[in-house]
């Protein structure tokens, strides 16, 4: 939906100058003015009383229709409103109304001193200055263009996978630079020779990185201490530095984004995004641009009324069941969830049958090469089949449509985490080779391979051939039974999610997989604009994404959580790489700490010590305590608002019908 904001009678104001730059990249998010109303928000505002005086007076003057907003009797924002700052020819109001904001803002510097006034028209004009850089430099951000094109053919909906696509872009190049900044540069800077094809290299070794890809900075085994010798500056600690920053900033990230989203998802809360009005008056997305575009709008907006309604219908029906009815849908309901779980051990069992194979070896190098890739075969067979049994098997268990798409989307994400688990789980327990991280990481750098190859054979090898098929002869049997191409965004960002789960979980044993990530990523970006310009067809039915990106994020976290995990376990030995000979993270960081000064020992004692965590622990339960109680106010203070919404559009409406 297009951004908009409820004014004081609960009515919908859209604006249309807006575009979607660095606010498509949290989802677009809808915020309205009960942010200015929450104790938590007042209680920072220390100067608005200092400003009272003059900004009441300005409204009596200037009439209800000024850009400032004022709303029974609480200021809005005094000089830091956005209205205050932004200059008159921007402002959406009649020249009316702009001649009175001029004279308000007149009176405004008249009333107060010089040093005042000028210190605040250089305020202003900072902020104008930043609002205008950041504009420019948004409109160089990478695919801008394609964006807008996609968000005028498809809306705002399609637009979210690309935007979080370009988000996972953006973070595996930050992953990069830490990369080179801790790990390859100074293991490049300190000694090793550049790195030359041998005999028996072949051009293979790109697919099964072996070869010269096991020799080079691609794997763990190419890191080693060289010349970089020190205590407490090695390459050992490099190494561990570089992938626990790495860890760090996504969890940071991932964090952010997912407590944003839930943030706004519970302050909109059910109230707005399931109000018929709330979807009539505010449901336009005024970026679409093509008349096709326009008409699937009407689509969606006519199908989610549908959807609404029967979501009504369903939760009536749902109450009118018989004890008896209610038995016999639990029955079919345990049978389909066993059919479920059937499904998922077959599944494991044919991951489990793959590794054990995949040690065989050919004399023939096709037959060869698809042993090596057996695992990544059968774990992407799994995952392109199996959700689209869940999502018909969902769609006999008598659930209403948002509960479908919900039990479909858990079922896959644990079908793929699951799957990623039980292979690292086989992978683990049965390597034996001399350097098992070297091999580990050629595990994780072969799915993400085949990852991308079956999605480039998808698109252009199946896809592109049923278009034309579908053009050519559309009233065919054959096309007929193929249908159309949907562009089923909740299981494409699945695949997003899986796609950088594997990188996190292959960055310690692949270094430069992040960088191979980026480049697999922006190849799928092209992959997938093409196939969803030219081959598919947007759905049908609305898909609601203001809760699924909260659940897309949580999924992303989950992936990490997993990669660290995987991670942790691995810590304890090493055969190869930077902590060989017998050496161990735990090792390497006891040297540098006992050669550190006595008060540093002491410090780090300390903070490694139980004396240390019991007071973090009682801090950390204060501040959450006080997070819990502010959060129970602002919910409070939230519904108050909501029922005067209400309660002032209701007489508002009744003014306007005894006045008319």
């Amino acid at each position: 939906l297009n951004p908009c904001k409820l004014n004081t009678f609960g009515f919908c104001i859209v604006d249309e100058s807006t575009h979607s730059t660095e606010s498509s990249d949290s989802c677009e998010y809808h915020q309205t003015e009960i942010f200015d109303q929450l104790p938590s928000i007042q209680a920072s505002r220390p100067e608005q009383d200092r400003q009272g005086h003059w900004e009441a007076s300005g409204a009596y003057q200037g009439g209800p229709e000024t850009g400032e907003r004022i709303s029974h009797g609480h200021l809005s924002r005094g000089p830091k409103d956005k209205a205050s700052t932004q200059p008159l020819r921007n402002m959406v109001m009649c020249i009316q109304g702009k001649r009175d904001a001029r004279d308000r803002r007149k009176m405004q510097i008249s009333s107060i001193g010089f040093w005042d006034s000028w210190r605040r028209s250089q305020s202003i004009n900072w902020k104008r200055g930043w609002a205008h850089m950041g504009g420019t430099l948004s409109g160089l951000l990478p695919w801008q263009r394609s964006l807008h094109t996609i968000e005028g053919r498809f809306g705002v909906g399609v637009k979210a996978y690309f935007v979080f696509l370009r988000y996972l872009v953006y973070m595996n190049i930050l992953h990069c630079a830490v990369i080179c900044g801790f790990i390859l540069g100074p293991t490049t800077f300190y000694g090793r020779k550049p790195l030359k094809f041998g005999g028996n290299d072949s051009f293979l070794d790109f697919f099964l990185g072996t070869g010269y890809l096991d020799r080079s900075p691609v794997f763990f085994g190419f890191y080693t201490r060289g010349s970089l010798n020190l205590l407490c500056l090695n390459t050992p600690l490099l190494y561990l530095a570089g992938i626990v920053t790495i860890f760090f900033l996504s969890l940071i990230l991932v964090v952010r984004r997912t407590t944003v989203g839930y943030k706004h998802t519970w302050m909109l809360g059910k109230r707005y995004s399931m109000n018929v009005s709330y979807k009539i008056f505010c449901g336009w997305d005024f970026t679409i641009q093509h008349p096709a575009a326009a008409t699937l709008k009407h689509c969606f907006i006519r199908n989610d009324l549908k959807l609404f309604l029967e979501e009504q219908s369903f939760s009536l029906r749902e109450a009118q069941r018989t004890l008896g009815q209610r038995a016999r849908l639990f029955l079919l309901r345990l049978v389909l969830n066993l059919i479920v779980l059937s499904l998922l051990g077959g599944s494991f069992y044919l991951i489990y049958f793959a590794t054990q194979t995949s040690g065989n070896e050919s004399s023939h190098w096709l037959v060869s090469l698809v042993l090596e890739y057996l695992p990544p075969i059968t774990i992407t067979f799994v995952n392109l089949l199996l959700p689209n049994i869940f999502r018909k098997i969902s769609s006999f268990e008598d659930y209403s449509f948002t509960m479908q798409v919900n039990a479909t989307l858990v079922r896959s994400i644990f079908l793929k985490l699951a799957s990623l688990g039980i292979y690292l789980y086989f992978t683990l327990t049965t390597t034996e080779q001399q350097c098992s991280e070297n091999m580990f990481g050629r595990e994780m750098y072969k799915l993400c391979i085949f990852n991308f190859l079956a999605n480039f054979y998808s698109a252009f090898l199946l896809n592109y051939p049923r278009k034309l098929l579908q053009e050519k002869y559309p009233s065919s049997l054959l096309s007929r039974l193929l249908g159309k191409q949907r562009f089923l965004i909740p299981f494409y960002v699945l695949d997003l999610v899986y796609s950088q789960t594997v990188f996190w979980v292959g960055v310690y044993y692949c270094p430069l997989l992040p960088l191979i990530g980026t480049v697999i990523l922006m190849g799928t970006f092209y992959i997938q604009k093409f196939m969803m310009l030219r081959c598919c067809v947007a759905e049908q039915r609305m898909f609601r994404g203001s809760s699924s990106s909260v659940l897309f994020h949580f999924m992303l976290l989950l992936g990490l959580i997993m990669a660290a995990t995987t991670l942790g376990f691995n810590l304890y030995q090493s055969s190869c790489g930077p902590f060989g000979k017998g050496e161990t993270v735990f090792n390497v960081t006891a040297v540098c700490v006992h050669s550190l000064p006595s008060p540093a020992q002491t410090t780090l004692h300390y903070l490694s010590s139980e004396a240390f965590v019991l007071p973090l622990i009682l801090a950390e339960i204060i501040i959450l305590t006080s997070y819990v109680s502010r959060g129970r106010a602002n919910q409070k203070a939230i519904e108050r608002l909501k029922d005067m919404l209400v309660m002032v559009s209701h007489m508002s409406i009744n003014t306007y019908i005894l006045t008319n």
